[in-house]
């Protein structure tokens, strides 16, 4: 896909990897830019400093007739959405213990955002018999993210999904990308370091940082290529050789890791 006048919608779009988007698909000369986020007044300021092709709204990705009324207002006024990106998603650094409130909060933000996403804007996209779905998944989403059992399932629940309507609706016209970033810097690993979450430390660790806008120069990349997969660090896709080949000996580097970074505590 080529950005140049283009609609596009951008969940999680007041910050981070969101806003980063929503500046470069400006940047390639899309002819509309919705940024949605909980916090409509952080994606009203970063619509405004984008310019006048960029619109930002308040939505909660939980709340399924929320999203289709955000589908349904840009349809009305611009056309069509060309892409929809469903990047909005949560993080919650506990592990099985972690409280059924948080288990909850993360399957509603990163599993059913995307599937609310995917009904409301598919009709349009099936109709015209093209469209494209953006889902960001994290690199959680084929590795694991340690420290984050929450977040593991849910983006591995995402690229599932991704999968399955890359599958489905290819053939329509639709086409479909999981966006899988590893160290991104973020409010959501900034806070993650501040708070010493174990699993921050390790993705910290685990290779580059990546700025947003690197992430959102790669998914350009990406998008253009129609790939499914848009891994930004290329040592993921490494990575998952290393677990596929050697999935013991990949486990047993991680805890040494995790070992490592414990030890430094002490």
């Amino acid at each position: 896909m080529n950005l140049t006048d283009r609609v596009a919608v951008i969940t999680g779009g007041a910050g981070g990897i969101g806003a980063a988007l929503g500046r470069r698909f400006a940047a390639e000369g899309a002819a509309a830019v919705v940024l949605a986020d909980l916090d409509a007044g952080a994606a009203r300021a970063v619509a405004e400093g984008i310019g006048p092709v960029a619109h930002g709204v308040g939505l909660d990705v939980t709340d399924e007739a929320q999203v289709r009324a955000l589908v349904d207002e840009t349809e009305r006024r611009y056309g069509r959405i060309d892409l929809f990106c469903a990047n909005a998603g949560v993080a919650t650094g506990g592990g099985v213990e972690a409280p059924d409130a948080d288990w909850d909060r993360a399957w509603r933000v990163n599993v059913l955002g995307h599937v609310h996403s995917a009904r409301a804007a598919l009709p349009a996209m099936l109709r015209r018999g093209q469209g494209y779905l953006l889902f960001t998944c994290s690199a959680a989403g084929v590795l694991t993210a340690v420290g984050d059992a929450p977040y593991t399932a849910t983006k591995h629940a995402a690229v599932g999904l991704a999968e399955w309507l890359a599958i489905t609706y290819r053939d329509a016209g639709v086409r479909v990308s999981a966006l899988c970033p590893q160290g991104v810097d973020t409010p959501m690993l900034a806070g993650g370091l501040a708070e010493g979450h174990l699993g921050a430390r390790v993705i910290a660790a685990s290779g580059a940082v990546l700025t947003p806008e690197q992430v959102a120069d790669a998914t350009i990349a990406g998008l253009a290529e129609e790939r499914f997969l848009i891994l930004p660090h290329p040592e993921v896709a490494a990575y998952a050789r290393r677990r596929a080949e050697d999935p013991d000996g990949w486990q047993a580097g991680l805890r040494k890791l995790v070992r490592k970074l414990r030890a430094a505590d002490q």
